[in-house]
């Protein structure tokens, strides 16, 4: 992404992402990061759209289980009032961030990202590698079922936009230009994530 117009695509657009890769490409997975929910695509349950399935992590970083949740609703009038003009151009207008304008980074402790709206865990410290780009970058989300993939055809460019699946916020975009095992590229806006540490689990 050169300009904000460029959403993410480090030398101007990018291919968009081959689906039936991924889906080959995500059932090697399954020891080196959790995956769980395929395919990949937005959970909301059939019987009531207003609820969704994710899967959640607690704050050790270990997998709890999946869980039917209330899907996150606020009017426009509530989120411009929660949220900074920044993070609300990004998350409800799916807007991007200047690159090198937040964390991008790998950590250098193990630890989850979070959705900064509403809490649910998106990516693994693990999976994040160094981009160039200027955004933190992930080559796997924690769980499919917490994020959703759009069609997104805006500024004449064929990309797949990444939302929360929980409270629908936009987060970024991803790419087949990424490193093994996936060669995909989550490139997302820092504003949208929080890292969380890893702490100790209680003693038994």
């Amino acid at each position: 992404m050169k300009t904000t117009n460029d959403s993410h695509a480090a030398n101007g657009a990018v291919a968009p992402v081959d689906n039936s890769r991924r889906r080959l490409l995500a059932g090697a997975l399954g020891a080196a990061v959790v995956m769980t929910g395929l395919p990949w695509a937005r959970r909301a349950t059939a019987a009531d759209p207003a609820r969704v399935r994710i899967v959640v992590f607690g704050d050790d970083g270990e997998r709890v289980g999946e869980k039917t949740l209330d899907k996150i609703a606020k009017t426009d009038a509530t989120w411009r009032r929660q949220l900074s003009p920044a993070a609300y151009r990004v998350a409800r207008q799916a807007g991007t961030e200047r690159p090198y304008s937040g964390d991008h980074e790998k950590p250098d402790m193990p630890g989850l990202y979070r959705c900064v709206w509403c809490d649910t865990a998106l990516f693994d410290a693990a999976t994040q590698f160094h981009s160039g780009t200027g955004w933190p970058s992930f080559w796997a989300p924690i769980a499919a079922g917490n994020i959703s993939e759009h069609a997104d055809r805006s500024f004449g460019m064929r990309r797949t936009e990444i939302t929360c699946t929980r409270c629908d916020a936009h987060l970024g975009h991803v790419f087949n230009d990424g490193p093994p095992p996936t060669r995909l590229r989550y490139c997302m806006n820092a504003v949208a994530l929080r890292f969380m540490p890893n702490t100790a689990p209680s003693p038994a």
